[in-house]
């Protein structure tokens, strides 16, 4: 349950009501909102106890999210939440565009340079690559973070780039990656999702290829749960029974966890897809969905590109797309960050 109280509620009263639950074994964790005091009871708790604070002056509501979920559900704050990246803001009424290769390769600092002059806001890249043949191109590791790295600082970007294992994240830490991207074969990986929580460092959390709304979010609630606040979903397309396109892009989750949850939430059209022609409509339409940001491929000659080869935009379809993006965040009352 989530404990919505009175605005200018002082401190101390907030603790009264918060060591009550607590005399009981139940749970709580204090929102870190400041327009108003909320907590969430992560135990169940009585519902004469339930009853008691409820007849306090100082609780406005009690509301019992839709899940089991508490620090994500949109009761936990009072406003949409924001997630500083660098010096980008994901969330709060601007739309962030993430580009770069899908592999770091040997043609990134041209690749970073096309994301800068194209108007996109964060350089992505993959040092770690989980890829479905052990024969594929796994990526450069620790040398492919350096890379990402000093191409992002050469063009004044943030970076995100994906991990997949825990013993991968001093690594991360040390290499000041700004983003941890959770792919969608590791939105499960409850062992990861600990360890990344534990860090604090943003985190990008993929929709798995079969994943529920309900199991995404729960995924979600551990990275917050075990201490990051800083947590942005992704939706990147579902296994369907269709296979005309790599997969399903889902764009009804978008107002569906807007009533949800206070996280926000990037699209990435070109996992959906697969297909380099097609990403720029699914891009404008999840903007016109009410999309946070879009995170695609690009590359200056997907031919040699190590991986995702046919939904690698070239920079100057990046270049439309990131003017496409600024036109529809104009239509829908927002702005490009």
């Amino acid at each position: 349950m989530i404990f919505r109280l009175q605005a200018g509620t002082p401190a101390d009263k907030v603790q009264e009501l918060r060591a009550r639950l607590e005399s009981e074994g139940v749970r709580t964790r204090l929102s870190p909102e400041s327009a108003r005091p909320i907590f969430a009871a992560v135990d169940k708790a009585s519902a004469t106890l339930v009853e008691e604070l409820q007849q306090d002056a100082a609780v406005e509501e009690v509301i019992t999210p839709k899940g089991a979920w508490r620090l994500a559900a949109r009761a936990f704050r009072e406003n949409p939440q924001v997630v500083q990246v660098g010096d980008v803001r994901i969330g709060g009424g601007s739309v962030c565009v993430m580009a770069g290769p899908c592999s770091v390769d040997e043609h990134l600092e041209e690749a970073a340079a096309g994301v800068k002059a194209a108007g996109a806001h964060i350089l992505r890249g993959g040092a770690y690559k989980p890829r479905t043949s052990p024969y594929a191109f796994q990526g450069f590791g620790v040398e492919g973070l350096r890379r990402l790295k000093d191409a992002g600082n050469a063009n004044g970007l943030p970076v995100v780039s994906e991990i997949m294992d825990a013993a991968q994240l001093p690594a991360f830490i040390d290499h000041d990656i700004e983003c941890l991207q959770i792919g969608a074969r590791n939105m499960q990986n409850f062992t990861l999702l600990k360890a990344i929580g534990e860090a604090g460092i943003p985190v990008l959390l993929k929709r798995a290829l079969s994943g529920t709304v309900d199991e995404w979010l729960y995924s979600a609630e551990y990275i917050l749960a075990y201490g990051c606040s800083q947590v942005i979903l992704c939706e990147r397309g579902i296994r369907t029974y269709e296979t005309a396109t790599r997969n399903t892009l889902d764009l009804t989750v978008l107002p569906l966890l807007r009533e949800l949850t206070h996280l926000p939430i990037v699209v990435d059209p070109a996992h959906a897809v697969g297909v380099a022609r097609f990403i720029a409509p699914l891009a404008r339409a999840s903007v016109a969905a009410g999309a946070d940001g879009l995170t695609v491929e690009m590359h200056p000659d997907p031919t040699v590109a190590r991986s995702d080869a046919d939904q690698a935009l070239l920079p100057n379809e990046l270049s439309s797309l990131v003017a496409d993006a600024r036109v529809m965040s104009a239509v829908t009352g927002r702005s490009l960050a």
